[in-house]
């Protein structure tokens, strides 16, 4: 080939490659210019270095929307659907592992077991490079359906042996009796998520998501800024490599509640946004180096009802309800709810953090008798305070007013009771008639009703008719009170202290007179029961009483360490008033005059 020939075949080879370069380049343009129309209108987590300036970090990426994982048990009857392991979450006392699974597969949990797989690096008895595996298999905790998809189970924690080391850990489930592993490469990137930092809970309400997170750190009974808060959704229509999530803006945050808008395209259909996944980030760094930190997330998107028994919005509102959490307190649920039923509460919400005392079948027969009461799963440990704050949301459509007190606190109303025989037992409903005086008030939001304790009153066993009737002594001066609210009129920070809300501007509460109103707390009973407090404390920011911080706040029984260990003369303590008005207005009306039975016995036996 001549010089003048290679000119010309150079000349040619340039033509070629400046139309390839043009061409590549027109193409990135217009998906620049594609892109830049989507972040405009649905705010996309990855954003371009015009519009976002905090780096990302990109770590929590695969925890936020990896799919399910892989880890799919066996049908336990082969023409019915598997069981798909979600999310596994390390709790200090045990693993929660949520999974779907059909509901007519429910029953079939109690036939799973829990598998934990530990690898050895280098641990090989021959000198062999290659690691050695180590399976334990334990029966599983408990189980229980979550909502109307997902189940969960609890696993204890693996026994571990200090000498042997070891490397990465990965807990599964499998059908009791079933032989083989799972791909030992997929279990070892399934860790737990630390319940340390997880976003675990979301519900809808309006054009706002409401989410539930663990580890923002955020201050105590205080209101926060939500600027530094954006909340992160899926696209259902992106399954293979997520590689786009919506993000809005929080428009206020408290405690672990953060509420967000929904993103634009959902915002006029919310059904939309239920079953999607979603969690938060945070601003970390410092001041030139932003950094927004992603959460890692179990939650997804459900209504304030999640699947149950929800009140249509035209019918009737209950006038009073009320809300509990309870932690293994089944005993008491009979007494409780049937003495506040003649008071006039007409629907309960039971939330049920962990319990394993047959709490579901005595929901089940209260429910059957008429008394509308509902348990809600609550998996999540020392979170009181959120899950009052869900359950206001969840009651705010069938109720008008709602109670937030604990099984072991009764309202008592001396100077009715004391009133002489009419038409009907004194006080029936009276609660109720109580609420609905402030319903149309343009001021009052809340009503709080002071607390006197009860000591042991002598006891050294539970007493077998309740708490009513068995404990008759207590301190002299009234501690805390407990809070009927408004749920329409709360603060949209749902913020709450378990005692009393936040109010919406303008509004305020009501304190009853004592002589009126009063709550029996039997908050100190026999040590048997007592010492139930050691071992959990529900409330968010209430140390657990092993723990050797705060001996001096007034959620301890004055005097107790940090171990479980009954004081001296521990049933003669905390009384200085004897008082038996309940009591004797129960016996007097109540008593069934043959067998003295009260109506919460007859309905146990």
């Amino acid at each position: 080939m001549d010089p003048e020939q290679r000119r010309k075949r150079k000349r040619v080879v340039a033509a070629r490659h400046l139309h390839i370069s043009s061409r590549s380049l027109f193409l990135c343009f217009s998906f620049l210019i594609f892109l830049l129309f989507l972040s405009s209108h649905h705010h996309f987590f990855f954003f371009t270095p015009s519009t976002f300036r905090p780096s990302l970090t990109a770590s929590t990426l695969s925890l936020l929307y990896s799919s399910a994982s892989n880890s799919i048990l066996d049908p336990l009857i082969p023409t019915t659907p598997s069981y798909t392991l979600q999310h596994r979450i390390l709790f200090p006392d045990h693993h929660l592992l949520i999974l779907t699974n059909p509901q007519q597969q429910q029953q079939k949990l109690h036939e799973l077991e829990c598998v934990y797989y530990t690898l050895h690096p280098n641990a090989s008895s021959s000198g062999s490079p290659e690691p050695v595996l180590e399976v334990q298999v334990r029966p599983v905790l408990s189980t229980d359906r979550y909502d109307e998809s997902r189940s969960i189970v609890r696993c204890p924690l693996p026994q571990t042996n200090s000498s042997a080391g070891g490397g990465p850990k990965a807990v599964d489930l499998r059908r009791r009796g079933e032989v083989g592993r799972r791909s030992l490469g997929i279990l070892m990137n399934q860790t737990a998520q630390s319940w340390d930092r997880v976003a675990y809970e979301a519900t809808l309400d309006g054009d706002t998501v409401v989410v539930f997170v663990k580890g923002l750190n955020l201050r105590p009974h205080k209101i926060s800024d939500p600027t530094r808060i954006r909340c992160h959704f899926g696209l259902k229509s992106f399954h293979k490599d997520n590689a786009f999530l919506l993000t809005t803006r929080a428009v206020s945050v408290a405690q672990e509640v953060v509420r967000c808008m929904l993103p634009q395209s959902i915002r006029n259909d919310p059904d939309k946004a239920r079953g999607i996944r979603v969690t938060v980030s945070y601003l970390g760094g410092n001041v030139r180096h932003p950094v927004r930190v992603l959460v890692p997330s179990v939650a997804r998107v459900s209504s304030p009802g999640g699947g149950g028994r929800v009140q249509k919005r035209n019918r009737k509102k209950h006038e009073l309800c009320a809300c509990t959490m309870v932690w293994n307190q089944a005993s008491a649920l009979r007494e409780w709810v049937t003495y506040h039923a003649w008071l006039g509460v007409e629907r309960w919400f039971i939330y049920d953090n962990n319990s394993d005392d047959d709490i579901e079948n005595v929901v089940q027969d209260l429910d059957l008798q008429g008394f509308n009461v509902s348990r809600k799963s609550w998996p999540w440990i020392k979170t009181q305070e959120a899950g009052f704050s869900h359950c206001a949301l969840r009651a705010r459509e069938e109720c008008k007013w709602v109670g937030f007190f604990d099984v072991d606190e009764f309202f008592y109303f001396p100077s009715e009771f004391q009133q002489p025989l009419g038409e009907g037992v004194p006080g029936e409903n009276y609660l109720r008639s109580v609420v609905a005086n402030f319903s149309y008030s343009k001021s009052i939001a809340e009503i709080r009703t002071a607390c006197h304790s009860f000591g042991p009153s002598g006891l050294k066993s539970p007493p077998k008719q309740g708490v009513t009737l068995g404990y008759t002594c207590r301190l002299q001066s009234p501690e805390r009170h407990k809070s009927i609210v408004r749920p329409d009129l709360l603060d949209i920070s749902l913020l709450n202290v378990v005692h009393h809300f936040q109010l919406r501007v303008g509004f305020r509460y009501h304190n009853m007179p004592e002589g009126t109103a009063i709550v029996n707390h039997y908050k100190y009973q026999v040590w048997e029961t007592f010492k139930a407090k050691f071992f959990r404390r529900v409330a968010t920011y209430v140390v657990d009483w092993q723990e050797d911080q705060n001996k001096g706040s007034k959620d301890r029984a004055p005097g107790l360490g940090t171990e479980a260990i009954e004081p001296p003369n521990w049933r003669r303590q905390f009384c200085e008033v004897w008082d038996t008005g309940l009591k004797d207005f129960l016996v007097s009306y109540f008593a069934e005059p043959a067998t003295g039975l009260m109506p919460w016995e007859k309905s146990s036996l």
